[in-house]
């Protein structure tokens, strides 16, 4: 019998000026452990006029999670955090009450061709947590376990796991893994895993009972502690979940929260202006009309 419960496909979404695959949320599946939002974002090329800008918009109530498999992004906050992110290294931006970031192409790469390819996250916070201060973290690639075993590759992004822990500052039990193998292989990884669990497929193929399923998907697990596959050569998969919350987490734009008034608050304030702002930015991204889901 198959261990797979949903199959959820890559959508586009537009981020401003840019094009993206969008994962979570999805209608039959709102999370997936502590996590919300999962977006996929090219890979790009960009010539010389074409740059990724995405102005200053806020968050409540959540983790961001970015982690790029090529080129670079320049982040600025409402900290004063400024720091470009490079392939390998992660940006753990937790929103807490209220955040305020753009993402931008850095000044150096904006008039030369590039490519750009990652993943953008977010990671719900506990209900007692959702009201914290925000905070930044910046996590270099060397510093994430990585480690080989019988051919396959693996990297502990974010959480436990394998016995491992990853240095990023989660806030509740999950596990955000890469796995990577050149060669076909067969893996069995269900004693490590907990909670809720998905695999997206980022290139290559796997194999799981009878089917087999390409890149630009999502596999739900109906059990990750038998979340066993087949690898096919040159395949490159991303296991993430955890713990799933007792409470409803709802989503309007860029906030979560298990508590629509603090939703509404958010809308208000963004709408006044009155969160905090990014040093040297004057943009802004205006606040859409959707309702809360």
């Amino acid at each position: 019998m198959s261990n797979i419960s949903l199959i959820i496909e890559e959508r586009s979404a537009n981020i401003g000026n840019f094009m993206v695959g969008r994962l979570l949320p999805f209608r039959e599946k709102r999370a997936v452990g502590p996590f919300v939002f999962i977006d996929h974002m090219g890979p790009a090329h960009l010539n010389e006029y074409q740059n990724m800008d995405v102005p200053p918009h806020p968050h409540i109530g959540l983790s961001t999670l970015t982690f790029l498999f090529e080129g670079s992004i320049m982040h600025r906050d409402s900290l004063g955090t400024e720091l470009e992110i490079k392939p390998g290294a992660v940006n753990w931006m937790t929103a807490g009450k209220g955040i305020v970031h753009s993402e931008r192409t850095p000044e150096y790469l904006r008039h030369s061709d590039k490519m750009l390819h990652g993943l953008q996250i977010w990671v719900a916070l506990p209900k007692a947590l959702e009201q914290m201060e925000p905070n930044f973290a910046h996590i270099e690639a060397d510093e994430i376990p990585s480690w080989e075993a019988d051919g396959v590759s693996y990297k502990l992004i974010a959480g436990e796991a394998f016995g491992k822990k990853s240095p990023v500052p989660v806030y509740s039990p999950l596990y955000f893994i890469e796995i990577k193998s050149t060669t076909a292989q067969k893996i069995n990884i269900g004693d490590h895993l907990f909670g809720e669990s998905g695999l997206y497929i980022l290139e290559g193929s796997i194999k799981s009972g009878d089917h087999v399923y390409d890149p630009k998907q999502i596999l739900i697990t109906n059990d990750s502690t038998l979340c066993e596959f087949e690898l096919a050569e040159n395949t490159t998969v991303y296991i993430f979940g955890g713990t799933p919350f007792p409470e409803e987490h709802f989503i309007f734009w860029n906030f979560v929260s298990s508590d629509k008034n603090l939703i509404e608050k958010a809308k208000k304030d963004w709408t006044e202006q009155t969160f905090p702002k990014v040093p040297g930015e004057t943009e802004f991204v205006p606040l859409p009309e959707p309702k809360i889901k």
